[in-house]
């Protein structure tokens, strides 16, 4: 037997036509699962559906809107009976780099509705759906290493992190007697469109890479594929309530500095702060 062999499996992703959730899609339709996608962009739909085949369901929607997210599952429901594993992957800073204390009312919305609202909305509605299907669902939750530590100038997407922990491990315990196990994967910086570090770091530190993370490379999307996969099998069995840190041990080794202008950085300080601006 295969434990990762999904064959007969339905696989829910949100975020799905890009990066992580992308490379998550990809992965479980590898491994034999039928899968449904919900993405906000247009153009990566149609790529999508091309790329997993006639029977995907890539639908494009907004999953920070409950009309969106109660139309999607609703045609989950309809198409596939039910839901084995939803993967959350959602989830942005939407470009808000600021002090806590300049934020707009505005900006705080979006980045709850982004990284956390729009996780309770698609659960709830999914929640059913997974019971249907009997014990053995699975829900993830694509979090981010700022869960388990400060970072300042993101003050508000760090908040609504580390609230998704508490969120996996309290679901996990309403889950349990129903079979379902609910975990969360950590991701430190990530080759990704949304946030290129081969870009952001200047070329010359690039060799410094080893000294902050101690596996000495930044995440690439297929890192997050394995740890979905992991936690959606029948090998992670026993696990639920958790989160992997996905991190090359980064958390393990580093912290944030401030570079000699006083500006904090969590890139080593070789000179300047090691960005390209």
């Amino acid at each position: 037997m295969n434990d990762l062999d999904f064959s007969g499996k339905i696989v829910v992703v949100t975020g799905g036509g890009a990066g992580i959730g992308r490379a998550i899609a990809e992965a479980f339709a590898r491994r034999g699962a039928t899968l449904a996608v919900a993405e906000i962009d247009p153009a990566r739909c149609d790529d999508t559906a091309q790329a997993l085949g006639e029977t995907a369901l890539v639908k494009c929607c907004d999953v920070t809107r409950r009309t969106d997210v109660d139309a999607f599952i609703g045609e989950v429901g309809e198409r596939f009976g039910g839901i084995d594993v939803l993967v959350n992957n959602v989830g942005d800073f939407l470009g808000v780099i600021k002090p806590f204390e300049f934020c707009e009312d505005e900006e705080l919305d979006r980045l709850y509705q982004c990284n956390l609202n729009s996780i309770f909305m698609v659960t709830r509605a999914a929640i059913p759906l997974l019971r249907a299907r009997g014990e053995g669902g699975s829900i993830l939750a694509i979090s981010s290493i700022e869960a388990f530590r400060g970072i300042p100038n993101c003050v508000a997407y760090s908040a609504f992190k580390h609230a998704i922990t508490g969120f996996v491990r309290s679901l996990a315990l309403e889950l349990a007697p129903a079979g379902i196990r609910v975990n969360a994967i950590a991701p430190e910086t990530t080759e990704t469109a949304q946030v290129r570090p081969s870009e952001l770091i200047a070329g010359e530190h690039q060799e410094h890479t080893r000294r902050w993370i101690p596996l000495g490379r930044f995440g690439q999307p297929e890192d997050a594929a394995g740890c979905a996969l992991f936690l959606a099998s029948a090998l992670s069995g026993w696990v639920t309530g958790t989160s992997i840190n996905l991190d090359g041990g980064a958390l393990a080794a580093a912290g944030w500095y401030r570079d000699p202008n006083d500006l904090w950085t969590n890139v080593p300080v070789v000179t300047g702060n090691g960005f390209n601006f």
